[in-house]
């Protein structure tokens, strides 16, 4: 790290620091020094701090343009407070009416005319704008004495607005009380001014009405529900009559169509001689269903009969179940069963052919032939049963058979008669229900019920109900502050100049030298008086910036431009050379704006000479240096300006000035033109070892300095970075303190905690 007071002067020119700018060997001349730039410590995106850090900026926005916001809502509060001033008052009349649930049934079929079924919603919400329809409105206006008529003329007045716009039209004004009212526009009149507002959650709804005379609100209001109870018991009266209407004439008619049809009926049944042609009374019918009954048992029967024959053809005899369960069958087997017992007892005492023991096989044999023929009776007996059970399902079959044919005969017959008796049974059901519906609706239509009833009548109100200042106020600030920050932030968004340090950082990529405050009063060089002060310890840290700016130290050739003029870069020039001499640096100040030069007003000394005479040729600078008042530091001034400075500051005379300043002075600091517009500002970059860009807050826009980086990056300049200028850290908000100063006092003051 460089120490600020040692010198960075090479050997070959410490001994000729009594006679500076005296030309050196090309060996001795300072190289140019390897910018470092600063790297900006920028906030990441993930940082959980951005959305506060975006907050607190939209803070000091509004911070920034508060007169903007004020002006803003004291403009919105006046023209309130004058607009409601000047606006007539108007009363407010309530009635509260309470509406129960419909339930009258004119024709009580399903799907038709819902009466219950509507859903309580859909039926309030048709009492609310029926409220609200022309009829009722001209229902109030037919009923409105005359006594009440002037108050009509004064709310039809044209206000003090209306007034004013018609004299400025050139229209005379007219007399209300004169002017006749129609009907239209009466019913028009109470239509603008009734309100309809019903109740969350109950069956209550309050009629509003607005006028300018508490009085004749509180009137209207209550003429408003008189006339919708009214209207309502005439809808349901008007119902009544025209369903009774409607009744009447479809029962003559049906009454007729009964006859006719009932008449019909009888002569074709007399033709057709039929007597009965329900199929359930009819004896065929009957008799159908008797043999259906039979058939489906005779089937049961041949079909079990059928299973024991083909079992006994299938199976053994002697496992026949019929066999099995004969008391025959088994009184046979036990008695041979015996006889065989019998013979095997005396078969061990007697020969086969002894006469009792034949007479015991003959026996057996005789009892052999019985279960023989006792099987086969029983297997005929099986066959017998199968073949009486088809039988019998044959006539069934055929009788079934034949009383179809009969029932088919009649049905064939009685088509046209079942239709005539269909449509007999269908008018004197629908004869019958008309005449019920209409016995009810005569009963009911005399009854006069109403479902909807005054619960408060209204009253004159005591204060006027609109306009309401208070709320008006409210509302106006609310509208003001809401306009004025939008205001501001859409001015703070079309704003692109660079303002804030982070602006430099994300719009041009370098890093930030120091931020210089903005001076209200006094001049730079009277605040550089007092080192303690804000501006001094900003271009103090500046200085200590540059000195870290490069792996070397700081740059032994600075140049210091702008975008535009009037930016502060002579300011800067200036204050950063007499900040390096008060290191103890020998400083070396050179005036390069041939075109707009302003360091000899800043430092007092005289311009009648200096680097253009120099470039021109005419002698050699050491004639043209001046001593200031200011120790270690020394001057070179642009002198008279010259018809071509871009040619020579690209002349080979620069570049050896620069060359023998830099052997003989600590530090050379160059104040040059501005950037845009001219070429002088790229050739000095060019040919200095750092370039620092200044910068005004709040002036400087984006594109200007896009442009002029690309142009200095163009000439191949070294920049170290950018002084931002002329920040008021008021107007930006707290973020940008300057340490534990207060800038309003020239004394340090600590404002900070250790």
């Amino acid at each position: 790290m460089n120490n600020p007071n040692a010198s960075n002067i090479p050997g070959g020119a410490i001994a000729r620091r009594q006679s500076p700018l005296v030309p050196a060997p090309p060996a001795t001349a300072h190289p140019p020094a390897t910018p470092r730039p600063l790297i900006p410590v920028l906030r990441d995106a993930d940082d959980p701090d951005t959305d506060e850090t975006s907050v607190l900026s939209y803070w000091h926005v509004l911070v920034k343009r508060k007169w903007l916001v004020i002006a803003v809502l004291a403009t919105i509060l006046l023209v309130v407070l004058v607009t409601t001033m000047i606006t007539p008052s108007i009363y407010r009349a309530t009635a509260t009416l309470q509406i129960d649930l419909d339930t009258i049934k004119v024709i009580q079929a399903e799907g038709v005319t819902p009466g219950e079924g509507m859903s309580s919603r859909d039926y309030y919400q048709t009492q609310y704008e029926l409220l609200k329809t022309r009829a009722l409105a001209e229902r109030v206006a037919a009923k409105l004495p005359e006594n009440l008529m002037v108050s009509v003329h004064e709310s039809l007045a044209p206000g003090a607005l209306s007034r004013l716009k018609g004299m400025l039209r050139g229209q005379p004004a007219e007399d209300p009380a004169a002017t006749t009212i129609d009907k239209d526009r009466l019913a028009a009149f109470v239509q603008q001014n009734m309100r309809v507002d019903p109740v969350r959650n109950s069956r209550l709804v309050r009629v509003h009405f607005d006028s300018l005379q508490p009085g004749f609100s509180a009137t209207m209001a209550n003429a408003i529900a008189d006339a919708f109870i009214a209207a309502n018991i005439d809808r349901r009266f008007d119902a009544s009559a025209y369903a009774k209407q409607y009744l009447e004439e479809r029962l003559a008619q049906l009454k007729l169509r009964l006859e006719d049809s009932e008449k019909q009926l009888v002569e074709f049944a007399q033709q057709e001689g039929i007597v009965g042609v329900d199929e359930q009374q009819s004896p065929a019918a009957q008799e159908m269903h008797r043999i259906n009954e039979s058939l489906a048992a005779a089937q049961q029967q041949r079909i079990e009969a059928e299973a024991k024959l083909q079992r006994t053809q299938q199976t053994s005899p002697e496992a026949l179940p019929e066999v099995l369960l004969s008391t025959i069958v088994s009184q046979l087997k036990n008695r041979r069963t015996e006889l065989t017992s019998q013979y095997q007892d005396k078969l061990r005492i007697f020969k086969p052919d002894y006469p009792t023991m034949m007479q015991i096989q003959g026996q057996i044999d005789e009892v052999d032939q019985q279960l023989r023929s006792e099987i086969s009776r029983i297997k005929q007996s099986v066959k017998a049963e199968y073949e009486s059970a088809r039988s019998t399902e044959s006539m069934l079959a055929a009788r079934l058979s034949e009383l179809k044919l009969q029932i088919l005969d009649l049905q064939g017959r009685s088509i046209k008669y079942n239709i005539l008796k269909r449509e007999v049974d269908t008018n004197r059901q629908l004869y019958d229900g008309l005449l019920q519906r209409y016995k009810e609706i005569g009963v009911a239509g005399g009854i006069g019920a109403n479902n909807i009833s005054v619960v408060d009548r209204a009253r004159a109100p005591r204060g006027r109900y609109s306009p309401n200042l208070t709320r008006n106020l409210a509302l106006g600030l609310l509208a003001g502050l809401a306009a004025g920050v939008l205001l501001a932030l859409m001015i703070e968004r079309l704003d692109d100049t660079i303002k804030l340090p982070e602006d430099v950082e994300r719009q041009l990529g370098l890093a930030v030298l120091g931020v210089i405050p903005r001076i209200n009063q006094g001049s730079p060089l009277v605040e550089l008086k007092n080192p303690r002060s804000v501006f001094s310890e900003s271009y103090r840290s500046v200085r200590t910036a540059l000195q870290f700016s490069t792996d070397s130290g700081v740059p032994r050739t600075l140049f210091i431009t702008s975008s535009t003029p009037s930016e502060g870069k002579s300011t800067t020039a200036l204050t950063l050379s007499l900040h390096f001499a008060q290191l103890g640096k020998r400083v070396l100040l050179i005036d390069a704006d041939l075109r707009n030069p302003s360091l000899h007003h800043l430092l007092a000394v005289s311009n009648e000479a200096g680097l253009s005479n120099y470039l021109s040729g005419a002698s050699r600078p050491l004639r043209y240096l001046c001593r200031t008042r200011v120790k270690n530091l020394t001057c070179l001034c642009s002198g008279p300006l010259p018809p071509n400075p871009a040619e020579l500051l690209a002349g080979p005379r620069m570049v050896n000035l620069l060359q023998l300043a830099a052997a003989s002075f600590d530090q050379v600091i160059i104040d040059g033109p501005p950037v845009l517009g001219i070429a002088d500002a790229a050739i000095l970059s060019n040919l200095s070892d750092g370039t620092v860009l200044v910068v005004e807050s709040g002036n400087t826009r984006r594109g200007y300095g896009r442009a002029v980086l690309k142009r200095l990056m163009a000439a191949r300049a070294r920049v170290l970075g950018v002084v931002l200028t002329k920040l008021d850290p008021r107007s930006q908000g707290p973020g940008y303190g300057y340490g534990y100063y207060s800038y309003e006092e020239s004394t340090p003051k600590r404002i900070g905690r250790a």
